[in-house]
């Protein structure tokens, strides 16, 4: 780990499982089936198992390959949030909310292109892998916590049929399908 790795990690110390747990349990009731809030759930989800594919990898190659896919799977699903989302939250008093969204995608995808430099079976690539994957969870905590929360406690009907529609449209560019679960 880097000595900026460590210090973003010393500033930012991960959330306890007991409180991302809390938060997505939150985030789900606030969900309705199919919404944007129900879809971005569900990729959290297959981000996290997209992680735990790639640690799991029995050899190089197939490690390589796992990584395509949960970037694939990591950038669909920032590019629909930074498209359709971000913009919501900060036309609904949310703007710094957005803006810190946006830096934290930003940072990973920076976190990730150097990661897909390292050698796949590396302690150094674990290492890194390790650190995108806090920095994700946290982001994630972050949103199912509070930020989504207070989109859906703000938005009318008809901006969550638009957030649903162009989040889903965001995401299917990108990717290609709704969801890899």
């Amino acid at each position: 780990m880097s000595i900026i790795d460590r210090l973003i990690a010393a500033v930012t110390p991960p959330e306890s499982d007991e409180a991302r747990l809390e938060a997505r349990t939150r985030a789900t009731r606030a969900a309705l089936p199919g919404d944007w809030l129900d879809q971005i759930l569900q990729h959290h989800m297959d981000i996290e198992a997209a992680f735990a594919d790639v640690r799991a990898a029995p050899d190089a190659a197939s490690r390589a390959a796992r990584l395509k896919q949960l970037a694939l799977v990591l950038t669909g699903h920032a590019i629909a949030e930074e498209a359709v989302i971000y913009p919501a939250m900060a036309n609904e008093a949310q703007k710094t909310h957005a803006g810190m969204g946006y830096d934290e995608q930003a940072l990973v995808k920076v976190q990730f292109a150097l990661l897909e430099r390292l050698d796949p079976m590396s302690q150094q690539f674990l290492d890194k892998l390790d650190h995108v994957e806090s920095a994700v969870q946290h982001h994630m905590y972050q949103e199912e916590g509070d930020w989504f929360i207070e989109l859906k406690d703000s938005a009318s009907l008809a901006d969550e049929a638009m957030l649903t529609r162009r989040y889903a449209e965001e995401y299917e560019r990108y990717v290609g399908a709704p969801s890899l679960a």
